[in-house]
């Protein structure tokens, strides 16, 4: 990677993993276009950074992605707070009912503390070890077990899959 200019290798990483890494955008954004504004301003730190990052791009471009994430929650907290609006947005209502899953996990998504989707996206969508997402967010491999657990047990209360003692639920389903 000495020889090769930062574009050349952008666009190789791009082609090879871009799909991927913009479908993790849209989780972390919680939204398509958010998604990709976010994928657009790694792309930039990354290509800013060149000289520093070049052995690791693609580390760096996902650790990039989960820091900008996380400042974007924290400014609409922020905002949030000024406006009195506190609290989590509520699911956008399906009129249609048509409701894909991946929406639906995106809807569930969202409404988890920015730790917690942080640590399930990095851990099951990216299929990272608990070290790597552990170095990701920067704290120790037990924290990213615990914020994990807590993350789990809160969609499966969310989605409606755990009773209040957290055992699972018959899904309604006859065979």
């Amino acid at each position: 990677m000495d020889g090769e200019q930062p574009v050349d290798v952008l666009e190789e990483l791009l082609a090879v993993k871009g799909r991927h890494l913009l479908r993790t955008a849209v989780m972390l954004a919680g939204g398509q276009e958010d998604g990709e504004d976010l994928l657009q301003a790694a792309l930039e730190r990354v290509f800013g950074r060149w000289r520093t990052i070049r052995d690791d791009p693609e580390g760096y471009l996902r650790r990039t992605l989960y820091h900008l994430a996380a400042d974007g929650w924290r400014r609409k907290q922020a905002w949030r707070a000024r406006l009195g609006l506190l609290g989590q947005p509520g699911a956008q209502p399906d009129d249609t009912g048509a409701v894909d899953n991946r929406d639906q996990l995106l809807r569930l998504l969202r409404q988890l503390p920015p730790r917690q989707r942080t640590a399930i996206v990095l851990r099951y969508w990216e299929e990272l070890t608990e070290a790597q997402v552990a170095q990701a967010m920067g704290c120790s491999p037990g924290t990213v077990k615990s914020v994990t657990s807590r993350g789990l047990r809160r969609l499966r209360e969310l989605s409606g899959l755990a009773d209040h003692d957290g055992t699972p639920q018959p899904t309604g389903r006859t065979s």
